[in-house]
């Protein structure tokens, strides 16, 4: 299951964010341990500020966008370190919308929270973490 942050609809609407899979916005999907979705978080630092601990961050890559449904390639995280379980993967732009290098965690755009979904939860043993997005109509998520 995913939720889109309601703060990331208004970001779609207003070209804050970008979700195409060239000349846009770095999208990444990290692991999350100790952080509870809260549609009143917009930014990456409200994550770390309710006491979330982005375990490992990584690009995504195939972003497809059709009739609202969002996609991207299954997410792979190499080598995470040995340590509890992950339940969650929030996804969020990390970069301004015309890519580039990656914004301070107070400015990086949350967009998806996800607790279900194939490899979730995550159990580390230093070696790679791979999730697999639905893939069912709804893939990541849709606006």
């Amino acid at each position: 299951m995913s939720s889109l942050y309601p703060y990331a609809r208004e970001g779609f609407l207003a070209g804050e964010i970008v979700w195409k899979p060239t000349g846009g916005s770095v999208i990444k999907a990290a692991l999350v341990r100790g952080y509870t979705y809260s549609g009143a978080h917009k930014f990456v630092s409200e994550v770390i500020g309710a006491g979330g601990t982005l375990v490992q961050s990584e690009t995504l890559s195939s972003l497809t966008n059709t009739l609202g449904v969002m996609d991207a390639a299954d997410g792979v995280w190499e080598a995470v370190a040995e340590g509890a379980a992950i339940p969650h993967v929030v996804i969020y732009q990390a970069s301004a919308v015309t890519g580039g290098s990656d914004l301070a965690a107070s400015q990086q755009r949350l967009i998806f929270w996800i607790d279900r979904a194939t490899g979730l939860p995550a159990l580390p043993n230093g070696e790679n973490v791979n999730v697999s997005w639905s893939p069912g109509a709804d893939r990541i998520g849709a606006i």
